[in-house]
């Protein structure tokens, strides 16, 4: 399994649009965070989880060419405003994007996208097959994916585990029953969004407690605002089995 941190950056990303902070104005690449996404390459298959607004430009980084499926997290605009770009792996593949999502997430995307599901399709439009997911492991195109349940303030969203790896972003709850899908891991990927309390994402000290209680061979922290503070400076607080994720790293399982 390869995978790739597309982004790593909180919903306005980084740096933040007329912001004179060191961080938004830092020229260390690892300070430059697009839309948290990832892709994942795993048993001859492609999978995106989450297709934020920066979606095409980060396919276009990884020169990505083909994609089987798309995981959604949520409904948060931040991780599906980039959905119409699957177009382009519908003209490269032939085949209509199969997409995963809880109810309420697809539910969304039909009204945001309502012209994907238009009953009448204008031509050269995204054209995808939706799949409900209700918390329990679905075969994507024959692999185990296994849903993971947290709360991002009341919000429901879904973590993902595939083999050895778990991602989970925008959450700042999960309970002890959902924690146990996690044990095992060894590569984790975990929102941490910034030093102080937030009301729907874990900050820096929260996600290090997880981290330690899930005990990830490595843990990568995203989903990571301006306000967290140099890349460089806080690696040098954490420990050697948690790091910063940032935008293009890959992790080889």
């Amino acid at each position: 399994m390869l995978i790739t941190l597309l982004g790593t950056g909180t919903s306005s990303g980084v740096p933040l649009i007329g912001c004179t902070c060191e961080v938004c104005q830092s020229v260390d690449f690892r300070d430059k965070r697009l839309r948290t996404s990832a892709h994942i390459a795993v048993d001859g298959r492609s999978f995106i989880i989450d297709t934020g607004p920066d979606f095409r430009q980060q396919v276009l980084r990884l020169n990505l060419r083909q994609l089987d499926a798309v995981l959604f997290t949520h409904e948060h605009k931040d991780h599906t405003a980039g959905l119409d770009e699957v177009r382009a792996y519908n003209f490269l593949s032939g085949r209509d994007m199969p997409v995963y999502g809880r109810p309420t997430v697809l539910a969304q995307l039909k009204r945001e996208f309502a012209y994907i599901f238009a009953d009448h399709k204008y031509p050269g439009i995204p054209h995808v097959q939706v799949h409900e997911i209700n918390n329990e492991p679905v075969d994507v195109l024959g692999v185990r994916v296994v849903p993971i349940e947290a709360m991002h303030h009341k919000l429901p969203v879904y973590g993902y585990r595939i083999g050895d790896f778990t991602y989970l972003t925008d959450l700042n709850y999960i309970s002890d029953q959902e924690l146990e899908k996690v044990k095992g891991t060894e590569v984790l990927v975990l929102d941490a969004l910034q030093r102080n309390e937030h009301p729907s994402h874990f900050t820096l000290d929260q996600a290090i407690l997880l981290a330690n209680r899930v005990g990830a061979r490595q843990t990568y922290f995203i989903h990571i605002s301006h306000k967290l503070g140099l890349h460089r400076d806080v690696e040098k607080e954490l420990p050697a089995h948690i790091r910063l994720g940032y935008d293009g790293l890959q992790i080889r399982l």
